[in-house]
């Protein structure tokens, strides 16, 4: 099958998963999570309509309840799960992939993920063995249930005035289309804006450089004060600053300090993955704020912000996860809060490039994804090459290793469903950083037949 994977089901629509691969998660789902109704919601991919069809005739025909949201952001569906008190929930979605892909995103109580560990796996497992799927004698309902305006209403809560900030966005022909006008109004620049499963200007993901180049432009034409980019289902956001740079989101768990901090208060726990740039744990300790590392992905951080209550967090990828949105993350309540600091500090004469200079410290590799097949012994090897040669300051051994030094840090890092290595490295100079990029390559290039 293929398309269950650490964090989702997600794959090729009629490759990786099917519409019979629907069912039966559908069919399976109430009785791997215990419960008789299951909230569903669903993205603008053209094969959603199909997933849907069969995901709500599975679990019907198992005895559940639906009740099913319509067309909504992937953290509409968390937000509802977690409101309404629901124990299962499904957001079909391939959330930044290309338009062929699709799958199905798996919540329990309180919007927690579902992950491969606690539960992808199992229903995985119970399909390859051929497990009967489960027919109830009374077939369940299917209920239409709107959530939009209590969903519309919580984010408009925090939503400051920003009538002296020029904005663009670019919403990516993706789900964050339900929302942005009714939140952010008319007057921003939207490029990009009309409900398009197709996606026909750019795939549905920021992290990609290209796929913010209008975006980029878009604000240095209209001379904006940021940009603001949604992935395909609006669980992710990035930005653009005033001179039309890309912000790397990692910076940006720092800034929220401005708004949790500063005008809140809360000096607690705030976690970031271990790709994170150490300048931003050095600008939010002074503020106040308690540091955590953890592994990449929603299925670990929500569930670890949570545990730990913590009051937000983020990722490099471009999630940001709040306590009060039930430890989950959700990229229109990331923008509302990120553009509350950047109207606060045009206020002060600060701009958006200003405070990201604030934070930013270091030269930053980004991440370099080698494909090779000895993952683990090119991550050991890489890692003992340079204990070797230096006192290593840090080191943690979760989701691949992050070894830190006083002068730069590495993490390096198996890829869950492809065979890559995903690498990212920072350092003190520009020089130092190019040498150690340079020694990587040349260890899994040499040694391991590495190529990019």
């Amino acid at each position: 099958m293929g398309a269950f994977h650490a964090y989702d089901i997600r794959g090729i629509y009629n490759v990786d998963f099917n519409k019979d691969t629907a069912y039966k998660v559908g069919a399976f789902l109430p009785s791997l999570l215990g419960t008789d109704k299951v909230l569903v919601g669903r993205d603008c991919r053209v094969s959603s309509d199909e997933i849907h069809e069969y995901l709500l005739k599975g679990i019907t025909d198992a005895g559940a309840d639906v009740y099913d949201i319509g067309l909504s952001t992937t953290p509409m569906v968390y937000f509802g799960t977690a409101k309404y008190g629901f124990d299962a929930s499904v957001q079909i979605t391939a959330s930044h992939n290309p338009k062929e892909y699709n799958g199905m995103k798996v919540s329990c109580t309180n919007a927690l993920p579902v992950g491969y560990d606690n539960g992808l796996g199992q229903i995985e497992q119970w399909i390859k063995e051929g497990r009967e799927t489960p027919l109830a004698e009374k077939k369940g309902s299917v209920y239409q249930k709107d959530i939009r305006k209590d969903y519309l209403d919580f984010l408009l809560g925090y939503k400051p005035d920003l009538s002296g900030l020029k904005l663009a966005f670019d919403l990516s022909n993706g789900m964050s289309t339900l929302f942005a006008r009714e939140i952010f109004g008319d007057a921003p620049e939207y490029i990009f804006d009309d409900m398009d499963g197709t996606f026909p200007n750019h795939e549905p993901n920021p992290l990609v450089h290209k796929n913010v180049v209008a975006l980029e432009e878009l604000v240095k034409k209209t001379g904006a004060d940021a940009g603001v980019i949604y992935d395909g289902d609006a669980d992710r956001v990035m930005f653009v600053d005033e001179t039309g740079k890309f912000v790397s989101p990692d910076l940006i768990i720092a800034l929220l300090g401005h708004y949790f901090i500063d005008e809140r208060g809360e000096k607690g726990i705030v976690i970031q993955d271990i790709r994170s740039s150490k300048a931003v744990g050095e600008y939010l300790v002074p503020m106040g704020a308690e540091m955590f590392t953890w592994k990449v992905g929603r299925a670990n951080a929500a569930r670890k912000l949570r545990e730990l209550d913590g009051v937000w967090g983020g990722e490099l990828a471009g999630h940001y996860y709040f306590r009060d949105f039930f430890y989950s993350d959700s990229g229109l309540l990331a923008s509302i809060l990120v553009l509350r600091v950047l109207a606060s500090m045009k206020k002060k004469g600060v701009s958006f490039s200003q405070l990201i200079g604030r934070i930013a410290g270091y030269e930053n590799s980004g991440e370099i994804n080698f494909r090779v097949e000895d993952k683990k012994g090119a991550m050991d090897a890489i890692r003992d090459h340079f204990t070797a040669i230096q006192k290593p300051t840090a080191m943690m051994d979760f989701d691949g290793y992050r070894v830190e030094f006083s002068d730069w840090w590495f993490n390096i890092r198996p890829s869950n469903t492809e065979p890559y290595l995903r690498f990212i490295c920072e350092a003190s100079s520009a020089e130092l950083l190019k040498t150690r990029i340079e020694e990587v390559k040349e260890i899994l290039f040499t040694r391991f037949g590495a190529t990019l």
